[in-house]
């Protein structure tokens, strides 16, 4: 086993397994300062689509006094973009994923964090340790707090499809006998075809994860991903783009298995649809959402007053039930509803947080070769 992939079992079980361990006691509500309530009253933040339901903004405005304009996005490139357009100006707060640190750096759009106000001891501490390494962009600054956790796996209709094993697998949405019933979001399905076609010998085992080293050992690696998916891409029927794509191509588009994020179709399990999701043979995908202050920011005390909020595990706890991811705030399981852990433990059942990949750090470079694969695969 070579180094790199011991580092990456080790993170596995640091990071992820780690998150989902219960914290400690209930927080204490959060403490509203005088100075941010006699501020502007209001926080611009740019977000991805369905982490922060009606619920959670009522909350936090009905207990602040802030106003809280939400900006949806559905990808990181979005996030990117909006910013580079502004100049870092218009957002108080992004989300950007923590294996993208290595594009944000050079770009300069981020302003630090004033710790001495970001109650971090509520987080998982592995988590926790992802801004002060990855997002350590100066000396002594952290750029990026932790938010909310997930996977990317196989969501399927349970009236309709049933995997061959205990476990789904990416293969699952290019087969044949699933033609013009599969879904999947382009640059992460094609990933998820590679590490299929590791197991059936149609890429060398480590492939996938070689191919973040260079633009040499990518570009094979990649031609031979991207040349198999075409042949197969009469079998795809929907491409997502955001949480709400996926929802409706379960419900309404006629999928009936697709690589998905965690979130949305256990957000349609909960409310009672026949849908499932788990974690593949392959492993599923895991990320760590976090948040970050643009370098243009003028809500200033607003922000650490929605930090409060975010690490109360009341609150984050109380918003797992809607969005349907997980949260690294320490204790917010135990405020989730009663399906929560039942839907944890059939998402990830045996040795499968063992065996979670998580996204690897990821070069411009490397976001701009898949891009041009991705734009040849979807055009095709």
């Amino acid at each position: 086993m070579s180094d790199r992939i011991s580092n990456r079992s080790a993170s596995r079980r640091s990071v992820l397994k780690g998150g989902v361990a219960a914290g400690a006691a209930l927080a204490m509500p959060a403490i509203i300062s005088s100075k941010a309530l006699a501020s502007s009253g209001e926080i611009n933040i740019l977000m991805w689509s369905d982490y922060l339901p009606d619920t959670f903004i009522k909350t936090f405005q009905d207990g602040t006094g802030i106003k809280l304009n939400y900006t949806g996005v559905g990808s990181n490139e979005e996030i990117i973009n909006k910013l580079k357009a502004t100049k870092g100006r218009g957002f108080d707060i992004c989300s950007p994923t923590n294996n993208r640190s290595l594009q944000w750096q050079p770009l300069e759009l981020l302003q630090p964090f004033d710790m001495s106000k970001v109650e971090i001891d509520k987080v998982n501490p592995a988590m926790a340790k992802i801004g002060s390494t990855d997002w350590a962009f100066t000396d002594g600054a952290i750029y990026w707090v932790p938010h909310i956790w997930g996977t990317e796996g196989i969501a399927w209709r349970t009236d309709k499809f049933k995997p061959a094993g205990e476990l789904p697998s990416y293969g699952d949405v290019w087969k044949d006998e699933n033609a013009g019933k599969t879904m999947g979001r382009g640059h992460s399905m094609m990933l998820g075809a590679g590490l299929y076609m590791e197991t059936i010998g149609e890429l060398e085992p480590g492939s996938v994860w070689k191919a973040y080293k260079s633009i040499e050992d990518m570009t094979p690696i990649w031609t031979k991903i991207t040349d198999w998916c075409i042949a197969r891409k009469k079998n795809i029927k929907v491409l997502w783009n955001d949480a709400d794509t996926q929802k409706n191509g379960l419900l309404n588009e006629g999928v009936i298995v697709g690589q998905t994020w965690d979130g949305p179709p256990l957000a349609l399990k909960n409310s009672g649809e026949p849908v499932m999701y788990a974690a593949p043979v392959e492993g599923a995908m895991a990320w760590v959402d976090g948040m970050a202050i643009p370098s243009g920011a003028e809500n200033i005390d607003q922000i650490y007053e929605f930090l409060k909020y975010a690490y109360n595990p009341e609150y984050a706890g109380e918003a797992i039930d809607h969005h349907g991811y997980n949260s690294p705030v320490n204790g917010a399981d135990k405020f989730a509803g009663a399906s929560y852990a039942k839907n944890f433990a059939e998402a990830y059942p045996g040795a499968a947080l063992e065996n979670l990949n998580p996204w690897p750090a990821e070069p411009q470079w490397y976001a701009d070769a898949r891009t041009e694969f991705v734009n040849k695969f979807t055009s095709a």
